[in-house]
C-alpha cells in the first residue's frame, strides 16, 4: 500500500463522529464512559495543556485507563466491531468536548494493515480482541527514511504509548487469519482523528523486503 492509498483509507473507514452535545458524564455506569472519566483525571494531573505526555504520570494514566477499559467486554457494541473489506476500520467512540482527545475502536480483518507512520500527536492502544503485529523502525534524519527494527505480537492486554515525534515508528497489521480489535486515544478532537494523527514516513529501499 503506497502512502496516499493509505491516507485515503483512513479517511474512508472513519465511521460517523459523536455529535457535539456528547457529554461522557451523564452515563457514569458506560463502560466509555469510565474510560472518559480515566482520562479526565489522567490529564488532572499534570498541568501542562500544551503537551501532558511529557509528565509521566500522565502516561501512566493513559495505559492504565487503556488496560482496564480493553479488558471491559461491555466497552464495544456489535457494530463496533465490524470491519470493512478495503482497509482496517475505526469507529469513533468518544470525542473529549475539550478537544483534548479522541477515543477509536480500530477492527482489522486478516491481511489487513496500517501505513507505516510516526505520530503528529501523542497517543495510545491496547488489543481487545485477536492477535496484531507490531513492526518498530528507527528514523534516520541524514537519508529521511526508516528502517525496520523488529516484528512483536500483540496480544489481547497488551499496551503502548508514545509521545508525537518519529521515536515511536511504527506498523500495525493483522497477520492472522481472524479478526482483531484494538482500541485507541488519540490527543486530538474528534473530526481530526483522520488526519492529524498519522505521520506517514518512506522507509528505506534495502527494506522493502521486510515488508513482502
Amino acid at each position: 500500500m503506497n502512502h496516499t492509498a493509505g491516507l485515503s483509507t483512513l479517511d474512508r473507514s472513519l465511521t460517523q463522529a459523536m455529535p457535539a452535545s456528547f457529554s461522557h458524564a451523564a452515563s457514569p455506569d458506560c463502560a466509555i464512559a469510565r474510560l472518559c472519566h480515566a482520562l479526565d483525571a489522567a490529564f488532572d494531573t499534570c498541568d501542562d495543556a500544551q503537551d501532558p505526555s511529557l509528565h509521566a504520570s500522565f502516561a501512566r494514566g493513559v495505559r492504565a485507563a487503556l488496560a482496564e477499559a480493553a479488558a471491559d467486554p461491555a466497552l464495544l457494541t456489535d457494530a463496533q466491531r465490524e470491519g470493512a473489506a478495503n482497509g482496517y476500520r475505526r469507529h469513533l467512540l468518544a470525542a473529549d468536548p475539550l478537544g483534548r482527545y479522541a477515543i477509536a475502536a480500530l477492527v482489522w480483518m486478516p491481511g489487513q494493515a496500517s501505513p507505516i507512520h510516526a505520530h503528529h500527536t501523542w497517543c495510545g492502544y491496547a488489543v481487545i480482541d485477536g492477535t496484531l503485529t507490531e513492526t518498530t523502525y528507527e528514523w534516520n534524519p541524514a537519508s529521511e527514511c526508516a528502517t525496520p527494527l523488529r516484528d512483536q505480537s500483540r496480544e489481547p492486554g497488551a499496551v503502548s504509548f508514545t509521545r508525537a515525534g518519529r521515536t515511536g515508528i511504527h506498523r500495525l497489521g493483522n497477520s492472522s487469519g481472524t479478526a482483531a480489535v484494538s482500541l485507541h486515544i488519540y490527543g486530538v478532537p474528534g473530526e481530526r482523528i483522520a488526519s492529524h494523527v498519522n505521520d506517514i514516513v518512506r522507509i528505506a529501499d534495502s527494506a522493502q523486503a521486510f515488508l513482502a
